[in-house]
C-alpha cells in the first residue's frame, strides 16, 4: 500500500516516531505540500494523512487510487466530505487526543492573567525588587480566582476538563452547551445567563454557524466588567477587532487565546497590540505525547480499514 503523510511536520518536527504507519505499507512522509503540488504528491496514493492541508472536490476526484483518508487531529474541515462520500473515500480522524494538554494550556493563560509571574519575573530579574525597601513589593496585584465564576461555552471533552480543574481552584462553575454531558461538575445555563454571570468565559465549542463570531461587540456589553476571556477552541469564533477595543477600554480585563483568525497570526491582526492580551502560536495541544499518539491513533483507525471494520469515521 502506498502511504503519503502530506503535512507532518507539526505533528512530528523529529521528536516522534512515523515507525508504526511504516508497516502498513510504503510510507512517503512531507513536511509541508503546497497546494499546488497536492495532486502530484497523492498520485498513486492508496491512503493520505493531512493535517492542515486542504483536500478539496478536485484534488479527490483526481486522486483514482486514493482510498482512505486519515486527518492527523481532531477538526476535519480541510476535507470536502461530501466529494469523499462521493468518492467512497472513507474519512477519519483522531478524537480526544489532546483532552488534558489544551485544558492544561487554557488554565495556564487564566494564571498568567491573573498572576503577572512572567511581568513580574523579567522586574525582578532587572532588578526593581532589589531597589524595594519591603520583602513585599509588586507592580500589579494578583487576582483571586476563588469564589469567582469560570463559565465555559462548550462542556464536551476538554471544556468538562478545564471545569474539573476550576472547580479544584475553587470556583463556581457555568455552562452553556447544545448537548447533555452527564460529567460536567457545574450548572448547565442558557448562554445570556452564562455571559452575564461568569469572571471568566472560556470558548470549548466548535466553529459553526452559529458559533462563528460569536464574541463581537454586543456579547461583550453583555459581559461583567472586567471579564477575562480566554479561548483555546477557534480563531473565528471572536470580533479580534471588537475584542481588543473591550480590551482597551477595560470592560475586559484580559484576554488570552492559542488561535487566531488566520494563521499564522498576521501583524495587522487587532490583537497584536492590544493590552493585557496573551498571545500563543497554536500549540495547546502539541506535548509530545499527544503527538504519538496522533500518530499511533491514526495507525491504528488505518489498521482498523484495511481489516474492512473501519473506526473514527467522520464521513
Amino acid at each position: 500500500m502506498q502511504i503519503v503523510v502530506l503535512d507532518g511536520y507539526c505533528v512530528n518536527p523529529g521528536d516522534v516516531d512515523w515507525s508504526p504507519l511504516k508497516k502498513l505499507g510504503t510510507l512517503s512522509v512531507y513536511d509541508r505540500t503546497h497546494p499546488d503540488m497536492v495532486a502530484q504528491r497523492l498520485r498513486g496514493a492508496e491512503a493520505a494523512f493531512v493535517n492542515k492541508v486542504r483536500l478539496n472536490r478536485d484534488v479527490l476526484f483526481g486522486a483514482r487510487q486514493l482510498k482512505f483518508i486519515g486527518v492527523l487531529a481532531t477538526g476535519y474541515d480541510v476535507i470536502d466530505t461530501e466529494a469523499a462520500k462521493e468518492r467512497g473515500i472513507v474519512v477519519t480522524n483522531v478524537p480526544a487526543y489532546s483532552t488534558e494538554a489544551v485544558a492544561q494550556h487554557t488554565i495556564a493563560l487564566l494564571l498568567s492573567l491573573c498572576s503577572h509571574a512572567e511581568y513580574h519575573s523579567a522586574l525582578v530579574h532587572e532588578g526593581a525588587w532589589t531597589a524595594q525597601p519591603d520583602f513585599s513589593w509588586w507592580k500589579i496585584a494578583p487576582v483571586l480566582l476563588y469564589g469567582k465564576t469560570m463559565g465555559i461555552v462548550g462542556c464536551g471533552r476538554i471544556g468538562t476538563r478545564v471545569a474539573k480543574i476550576a472547580d479544584a481552584l475553587g470556583m463556581r462553575v457555568l455552562g452553556a452547551s447544545v448537548h447533555e454531558h452527564p460529567d460536567f461538575p457545574g450548572t448547565i445555563v442558557p448562554l445570556e445567563t452564562l455571559m452575564k454571570e461568569s469572571d471568566v468565559i472560556s470558548l470549548h465549542c466548535p466553529a459553526k454557524a452559529d458559533t462563528v463570531g460569536m464574541i463581537r461587540k454586543d456579547t461583550i456589553a453583555s459581559m461583567k466588567d472586567g471579564a477575562i476571556l480566554l479561548n483555546t477552541a477557534r480563531g473565528s469564533l471572536v470580533s479580534e477587532s471588537d475584542v481588543k477595543d473591550a480590551l482597551e477600554s477595560g470592560k475586559l480585563s484580559g484576554y488570552g487565546a492559542d488561535v487566531a483568525s488566520e494563521e499564522p497570526i498576521k501583524l495587522r491582526n487587532p490583537l497584536m497590540h492590544a493590552k493585557n492580551c496573551i498571545l500563543t502560536s497554536h500549540y495547546a495541544w502539541s506535548p509530545k505525547p499527544m503527538r504519538q499518539k496522533l500518530i499511533d491513533v491514526s495507525t491504528e483507525n488505518l489498521t482498523a480499514f484495511l481489516r474492512g471494520a473501519p473506526k473514527n469515521v467522520v464521513s
